[in-house]
Parts: structure tokens; sequence; C-alpha cells
């Protein structure tokens, strides 16, 4: 599999001032874990402030300097907000930006998806990303240095059955993400999109999807899943080699790989295995 890399190691994650939205929990929580732990000083970005609030006592306890700030990414007055209040806390010192607030929704075949469903999960996985690429890249563009990484998913490629919301938010962040890494080439600026299958988070609690597909969800998860920890250190460490696609885990990378080379034949079987998984 080949991995898209632009650019030698320069450790840019290394004491990074950073904005992680989607802080309260999972990734997000680990992405700010680890750079604080790398030194940098963490704005931690949540819809719900008491889990931010406990993300940045985790931090704060351990040593780090972090703080905490309500956000709700699928608005972009808020995101604003959140730029500016990082900058004055930071010192106009914000140097990485992680996009990772999402939700989880599946279950449905396209055509019994509520609509309300379709909203909320592109409002906020797409529109949250696309939010915070518009509001913070000019900013970091104008500094000539810095980073981005985007949490997409292997969704966004694997476009499994019965996760058509999902698929189709994530696949706008890959694609979102590999446009704003050849317009920000040659400027001091990386990006990053993240690509992962199952991590063990809290996500398949989301009251949007379907109990079956929640529980099968949870099954692979418990089999495949991978931590949290594990996957913001290696998305870290594959910032700093300047690489654009992780994909953390096995199965991804096997999945891409078939994907491109046979994918009239992937999609056909997706669809038998889910028909016989059911």
């Amino acid at each position: 599999m080949k991995i898209l890399s632009f650019g030698g190691s320069d450790r840019r994650t290394q004491q990074a001032d950073a904005v992680v939205t989607g802080a309260g929990s999972g990734i997000g929580r680990a992405f700010a874990s680890e750079l604080s732990r790398r030194g940098g000083r963490v704005v931690c970005a949540d819809i719900d402030p008491i889990r931010a609030k406990e993300t940045v006592t985790l931090i704060t306890e351990a040593g780090g300097r972090a703080v905490d700030f309500c956000c709700d990414v699928s608005n972009e007055q808020q995101v604003l907000e959140l730029a500016d209040a990082s900058e004055r806390w930071l010192g106009n010192a914000v140097g990485l930006v992680i996009n990772n607030a999402g939700i989880g929704v599946g279950g449905n075949l396209i055509g019994e998806t509520a609509m309300r469903d379709w909203s909320r999960t592109l409002d906020v996985n797409l529109w949250g990303v696309i939010h915070g690429c518009e509001v913070f890249v000019p900013r970091l563009r104008a500094r000539g240095n810095g980073g981005v990484i985007n949490v997409a998913s292997a969704a966004s490629f694997g476009a499994a059955p019965r996760m058509g919301a999902y698929n189709v938010s994530k696949a706008g962040v890959l694609a979102l993400s590999e446009t704003l890494a050849a317009e920000l080439s040659g400027t001091g600026v990386a990006v990053t999109v993240l690509c992962p299958t199952f991590v063990k988070t809290n996500i398949i609690d989301s009251k949007e999807i379907e109990q079956s597909a929640a529980k099968l969800a949870a099954t692979l998860m418990k089999w495949t899943g991978v931590s949290a920890e594990s996957v913001a250190r290696s998305t870290l460490d594959a910032h700093d080699r300047g690489q654009l696609h992780v994909l953390p885990q096995f199965d991804a990378k096997i999945a891409w790989q078939i994907k491109r080379a046979a994918p009239a034949t992937y999609t056909r079987a997706l669809g038998l295995i889910e028909r016989i998984a059911r």
C-alpha cells in the first residue's frame, strides 16, 4: 500500500499548541492528552462542557496545560469564537488544529434513513470539519507553518451498506483533506487525514445507530478495535513525517488496497457479506 507523504520529519507535534474538537472523549481526548505529553498547550473543545472539563482535569493533573471550550462544530459562529478564544489563550500561537468531532449513525438502508439523521450527520461530521478548515486554515497559512489533522474513517472509502449518511460524511472529509493538502503544498502547513476502522471509543453509543447495527459494531470493535491512545500517537507521528493518509489498522489497509484494485468486485462482495451476516 502506498501512503502519500510530503517532506521529511520536523517533529511539528512536539510542543505544538493545539486545538482539538471533540476532545471530551475517545480519539479527541487521546489526541489532547498525547499532545500535552509532547509539551504543547491544548484547547479542548467539545459540545459537552462537562466532558471537556474532564479532559482538561486529566491533562492538568498529569502536569500539562489545557483549557476547555464548549463548541458545537456544526455552528460556524461557534467555531469562529473557538478560534478567537484559542488565539487569546495561546497568544496567537495555534500551531495544530485537529478536526475530530463526530457522531455515529447507521443501521438503515438508503431510502429508509430519516432525513434528520442525514442532516445531523452531515452537519457534525462534514460541516464541522469544513468550518474548522475554513476558520483556522487562513490563520495557519498567514503564519506560514502549522498543521491540520482531519479525522475521517475507513468508511470514507469502504462504503459499507446501511451506513449511507456516515459514509458520505466521511468521504467528504477525505476529499476535503486531499484538496486542502494540494492547496497548502509548499506553504509550510501540513495536512493529514485519519481513516481508522474500529477504535475503542463511545461512538457506537450514539442514539442515531440502529440497535442491531450497534450490536454488530460492538462485536467488531471488541475483536478488531484498537485503543484511541495508539491511534493518536501513530497519527501524530505520521503527521510529523508529512504523511497525508493515515490508516492505522491492518484491515483498513487491506480494504484500501482491494477497493482500488477491484472496485466492482469489492462492492458486490461487501453487499453479499452484509446480507449473509443479517
